[in-house]
Formats: C-alpha cells, sequence, structure tokens
C-alpha cells in the first residue's frame, strides 16, 4: 500500500492553563481582547499534522510517506519518525527557515487557544507530487492535510491531473482560505474530512449545501468531539460511530489526527467503512490519555481488547490479523 500524507510538520509547545477560558472572556468585550494567562505546565512535542497522521499509521503497520517542508533543525525529528516507520525520503529541507511550531494552551474543559508559525512550512508549495509516486511505482492514496494553502491546492490539482485517489483534510486552512479554494480542494475527493464546525465553515464559505459537497465527494466524514463520528456518502447509508471508551482525558491536541491515521489504515486494510473509523476512533483515545500527539505507542493485544471493549468482538476480530497477531 503506498501512501502519501502531505500536511505540516512542526514542533509543538503545548501548556495548560489551570482555569476556563470561558471566564475570561466578556461578551461586550470581544472586539478588543486583551488576555494573559498564567500557565502551570509546558511540554515540548513533536507534531505537525502531516507528521501526527503519518507517525499513527506507520503505529498500526503502515510505512507512509511524509510529504512536507521543514528546517535544518529536522534531524532528531527526522530520525525519531524513521526509527517509528515513516518513510521521510520526500520530506524538503529549507535552507532559510525553521520547522514551523504550534504554541496551544489547553483550559480545564480541553477548550484550547492556540497560534502557528509557518515557517519552513511555506516551501511545500514547491514539492511535486509526481516524484515521489514515480518512487514508489504509483500511489494508492494522498492525504492532503493543513499545510501551506498554496501546496494544499497544487496537490489537490496535481492528484486530479495525474489521477492520484486523495483525501481532502482542509480543517485548520478553512479559516484563511477563500470559498474558491476551498471549493477546489474537495472537488473530486475520494475523502472529505472535518470536525462539525469546520462542516457548517466549509458550507458558508463556499456556498454549497451538504447535498452538493456530497455532490463533489465521495465519502463526507465529520467528527463530532465526544459524540464520535458521522460518515456519509452519495450511495451509502449515513454511519454514526461513537466515541471509543477512554480511560482519562488528558489533551486533546493531535486527536483528530489519530483518528485520520486509524480511518485510513482501516480502509487501506481493506475494512468497511464503520468498522475503519472505529478504528480511528480508538488510534484517537490513545492520543487523548496522552500529551503530546505522537508519545503512544500500539500494543497490539492492547489495542485489540480496546476495539472489543467499545465496538464488540466482531470488530476486534476484524482488526486482529491487520496486526500481525494470530
Amino acid at each position: 500500500m503506498k501512501i502519501a500524507v502531505t500536511g505540516s510538520i512542526a514542533t509543538d509547545h503545548l501548556m495548560h492553563f489551570p482555569g476556563r477560558f470561558a471566564e475570561q472572556l466578556l461578551p461586550d468585550q470581544l472586539h478588543k481582547v486583551s488576555l494573559s494567562f498564567l500557565v502551570d505546565d509546558l511540554v515540548v512535542r513533536r507534531g505537525g499534522i502531516g507528521a501526527n497522521i503519518a507517525f499513527g499509521m506507520a503505529q498500526l503497520g503502515l510505512r507512509p510517506v511524509l510529504v512536507g517542508a521543514v528546517g535544518s533543525d529536522f534531524g532528531d525529528y527526522r530520525s525519531w519518525l524513521e526509527r517509528h516507520g515513516v518513510d521521510c525520503h520526500s520530506v524538503h529541507v529549507s535552507e532559510i527557515a525553521h520547522t514551523a511550531r504550534f504554541v496551544c494552551t489547553t483550559d480545564e474543559d480541553m477548550c484550547q487557544v492556540a497560534s502557528f508559525y509557518a515557517g519552513a512550512m511555506a516551501e511545500a508549495r514547491n514539492i511535486e507530487l509526481t516524484p515521489v509516486a514515480e518512487r514508489l511505482s504509483g500511489l494508492d492514496l494522498v492525504i492532503i492535510s493543513p499545510n501551506d494553502p498554496e501546496a494544499m491546492i497544487r496537490h489537490t490539482e496535481e492528484c486530479r491531473a495525474q489521477g492520484y485517489p486523495f483525501a481532502a483534510d482542509p480543517s485548520q486552512q478553512l479559516a484563511r482560505m477563500s470559498g474558491d479554494d476551498v471549493r477546489g480542494l474537495i472537488e473530486g475527493a475520494a475523502y472529505l474530512l472535518t470536525n462539525e464546525y469546520e462542516k457548517g465553515l466549509l458550507e458558508s464559505k463556499t456556498g454549497l449545501s451538504d447535498a452538493a459537497v456530497l455532490d463533489r465527494v465521495g465519502v463526507r466524514v465529520t467528527t463530532l468531539g465526544k459524540h464520535g463520528v458521522r460518515v456519509t456518502g452519495r450511495d451509502i447509508e449515513p454511519v454514526l460511530v461513537p466515541a471509543a471508551r477512554e480511560v482519562q482525558a488528558y489533551d486533546p491536541t493531535g486527536v483528530g489526527d489519530a483518528f485520520r491515521a486509524g480511518f485510513f489504515a482501516g480502509l487501506l486494510w481493506g475494512l468497511s467503512l464503520e468498522r475503519s473509523a472505529q478504528v480511528g476512533s480508538v488510534l484517537a483515545t490513545l492520543v487523548l490519555e496522552t500529551v503530546g500527539t505522537q508519545e503512544y505507542t500500539v500494543l497490539a493485544e492492547e489495542f485489540v481488547k480496546r476495539l472489543a471493549d467499545s465496538y464488540g468482538d466482531d470488530a476486534a476480530g476484524e482488526v486482529r490479523p491487520h496486526l500481525c497477531m494470530p
């Protein structure tokens, strides 16, 4: 299976605010917000949406190819990813900029305030997918996750021109892209992934109804937070998968990335949309229960047990052979 994951590669600076953002925001003063939060924790972790998705797929035994742009400070991070099964041969290294940086503060309600410095990510627009496909003798799927907006557009257009199946995952970049650009990102996508808020924002920006969006994509996946995930499509019955059981939530950063990794791993294994969403949901809980987006390890026996606990023995039985278990 030949999978290219395009997207951001970044360092995450994750902080915790021991309170609630909502209690600090004055409704009649939102037009001139000026706030500073004293945090009680700071951890620095490897991140970036593209890298997170690739890491998650590698944890499940796949060998994804990461496609993105980084700075010369990427050496240790590269070693980490390659050691965990991610192909980094198609990562572009900038000669002038640092690797992107994500700075995020999470409160007691798991609400977040964050900012993102692009840095070398802006050079992702210079990357072509065709050399990647030639190196791998083809591509079964290209995941186009949040990245430099021009890179996302370029990769989408190249997928359509070359006939590479692709998944559109615009998420955070919806806020800064025009309606025309967003329509260009989703047209012809085999899969479209957003959370529930982004679903509404996408429809508002493009002027497209839910039905009109489905006319342009194969399958639409909408994550619903604690309420699970909804999968719809033109020729399929809607599927609603509840969230997997969690032990204790620590930090939601990267949960959506892990879901995508598990979902696409399931599809590439040949599982149904429902079963793939269940795999994604269990992988997402592993991230939710840790601080950092790549600080978890998939242990096959434990993973299958958690699938059974959340979705039944049939689900566990179907996934078990793909995790190299007897």
